[in-house]
């Protein structure tokens, strides 16, 4: 029995094109011929040809509905997310434009119509490092009023800090202050945020969508070089890696224990760049498990014990954990606890063992799962250049113990890597890019460099980086910690480094070896006019470490550095640091 020839004789082929067609189309499942409408129609949209002749004009096609992304990262999270929802709106009949809080001009929010913002919470309550600006535009007396706006938040925070997700809240709050319309209620996401995040930017969406938006049925197709690779990302799946070199940089009588970890990847190692951190996947500490398990009555439990040493968090201790805890156990104390408000304050310094111990009461496993978090990665930044250390990358981690209410802590992931970890031992980990901590694209612009203790880890790549690549632009760092003697980590890699001249200079600051303490800021105080002809000549400055303490007092001193040199006011020695930061030329990795 012949098969009836799909396309009729009076098609725009000849015979034997027609014979290959049919032959082709008469095999293909509805999803391939549905591919290939879109292929066909997006093949001639690119070429700016029409995808077929049309008989009678077509009806001109409705605009795109605007839609403004606005976006408050620290660590990426947040620009990532934004990202994800610019590929979902255009699907949707939006034309989405993604906006920086660093870049953002309050101006044209009024204009905006639609707006989604993303916003991380840093610190104790503080908005982003790059997101100050605006945010505090956007919050004083001279903000615009946002009447005619539809808008949604979706606030990112991690629930060990107290100031959970206060940014996004101030900003759902403040947008509504200004006259916009909350079109979808605001989630605030701990920092297991994947799942939830995408089902809020879907319903996001759908509340701001189009009255008409597109039907989804055509297959979208990217024409653009190396589509294969859309976004031009690393994967988020985590690698295996070795161990192969695993070294304390402290010496035997520093106070501090700071391992130089080199990790070398099964498989090549992922296209990372200096700036970019690597997330390590860490194990719990046993005995602290077996203490829980102890406490709660499940010291029996094998597959429980497995999964609080590599999936549950156990040392996160927020008002959230106390909340779950009461509810899940029932426990009339915990409930009294919980209402007589004194949570805040007593949690702080404390671990789930502490809460457990104050009380007692036996737990089932779904219980403890109920209470506790998804283990998260650790991010630390990358001390190494792919260019010189090829499929390794090194990390420079400072082991976390100290003690409070008479317990010995630990950090997680820290001390996993310095007592758990030696050589030949294989781990999970992740690359996690950061776009905004980035050398100079110019290989000829000077870099001044500011990483105290274990922020000089970046900076040990952006050297390596620089030697590989013969840059010819000049790399100033300053270094500081406790004793020279026991604490200058990687000081005979630094001498190499002047020697070979891919370092021009460098200060250091060891803030116990005299009665005075001495910090990198102090240093950058004493060299200030060459701080600022360095930036004056176009330099670019980077600071990496503590976010609370030392990066603000960096970034004062830069701000002085210009008032004494320049004879700047205090205003405007601050506006035009101010602006060394919205030109991407003042960067900051802090934690």
């Amino acid at each position: 029995m012949s098969r009836q020839a799909l396309l009729p004789r009076t098609a725009p082929f000849g015979d034997q094109e027609r014979a290959h067609l049919d032959a082709a189309l008469g095999a293909a499942t509805p999803i391939q011929r549905a591919w290939l409408t879109g292929f066909l129609a997006g093949l001639d949209a690119a070429a700016g040809q029409p995808a077929t002749a049309a008989a009678a004009p077509a009806a001109p096609p409705k605009a795109a509905e605007p839609l403004t992304i606005l976006f408050a990262s620290e660590s990426g999270n947040s620009e990532k997310l934004a990202g994800d929802v610019s590929k979902l709106a255009r699907k949707q009949g939006f034309k989405p434009k993604v906006v920086d809080f660093a870049d953002l001009d309050l101006a044209t929010l009024p204009k905006a119509g639609k707006l989604i913002a993303i916003a991380a919470t840093w610190g104790e309550g503080e908005p982003p490092a790059r997101a100050v600006r605006a945010y505090g535009e956007l919050m004083s007396d001279a903000a615009p009023r946002l009447d005619g706006l539809a808008f949604g938040v979706l606030a990112l925070g991690d629930t060990s800090y107290a100031e959970f997700c206060a940014i996004g809240k101030a900003l759902d709050a403040r947008f509504e202050a200004l006259g916009a319309k909350r079109a979808y209620d605001r989630a605030d996401l701990d920092l297991d945020f994947e799942k939830p995040a995408a089902e809020w930017i879907k319903g996001t969406l759908k509340a701001l969508a189009p009255a008409e938006a597109p039907a989804d049925n055509v297959v979208a197709v990217d024409f653009r070089a190396g589509a294969e690779d859309e976004d031009g990302e690393v994967s988020r799946e985590p690698a295996v890696v070795e161990v192969i070199d695993h070294v304390n940089l402290n010496s035997s009588r520093s106070d501090k224990e700071t391992i130089h970890l080199a990790l070398e990847f099964e498989d090549g190692a992922p296209a990372y760049e200096p700036g970019d951190s690597l997330e390590i996947f860490p194990e719990n500490d046993p005995q602290l498990v077996d203490e829980i398990l102890r406490a709660t009555g499940l010291s029996g439990d094998e597959g429980l014990r497995k999964a609080l040493l590599a999936e549950r968090d156990i040392t996160t201790l927020s008002p959230t954990t106390v909340e779950r805890f009461a509810k899940a156990t029932g426990h009339a104390d915990a409930q009294k606890f919980v209402e007589s408000g004194e949570v805040k304050a007593w949690i702080e310094g404390r671990h789930l063992i502490d809460l457990i111990e104050r009380f007692p009461t036996t737990l089932t496993a779904d219980h403890l799962n109920s209470v506790t978090r998804p283990l998260p990665p650790r991010a630390y930044s990358i001390a190494s250049s792919r260019k010189e250390v090829g499929d390794e990358v090194h990390l420079t981690i400072a082991a976390v113990r100290y003690e409070t209410h008479g317990r010995a802590r630990a950090g997680v992931a820290s001390v996993h890597v310095a007592d758990r970890i030696k050589n030949g031992a294989k781990l999970r980990v992740r690359v996690k890019p950061n776009k905004h901590f980035r050398l100079p694209s110019d290989p000829s612009t000077d870099i001044i460099m500011v990483g105290p203790g274990t922020g000089v880890a970046p900076f040990r790549a952006f050297v390596q980086e620089r030697r590989a690549t013969e840059a010819p632009g000049r790399s100033w760092l300053f270094f500081g910690d406790r004793h020279f003697t026991h604490d200058f980590l990687y000081q005979l890699e630094w001498q190499d480094a002047l020697e070979d001249g891919s370092l021009a200079k460098i200060d250091v600051a060891f803030s116990r070896d005299q009665p005075e303490k001495i910090y990198v800021q102090d240093r950058i105080d004493a060299h200030a006019a060459e701080v600022v002809e360095w930036l004056d000549g176009g330099a670019h400055f980077y600071v990496c470490g503590d976010a609370k303490n030392m990066a603000k007092d960096v970034r004062a001193a830069v701000v002085r550095a210009f008032e004494s040199v320049k004879g700047l006011s205090s205003a405007d020695a601050e506006a035009h640091v101010a602006s060394l930061e919205r030109a991407r030329r003042y960067q900051q990795d802090v934690y």
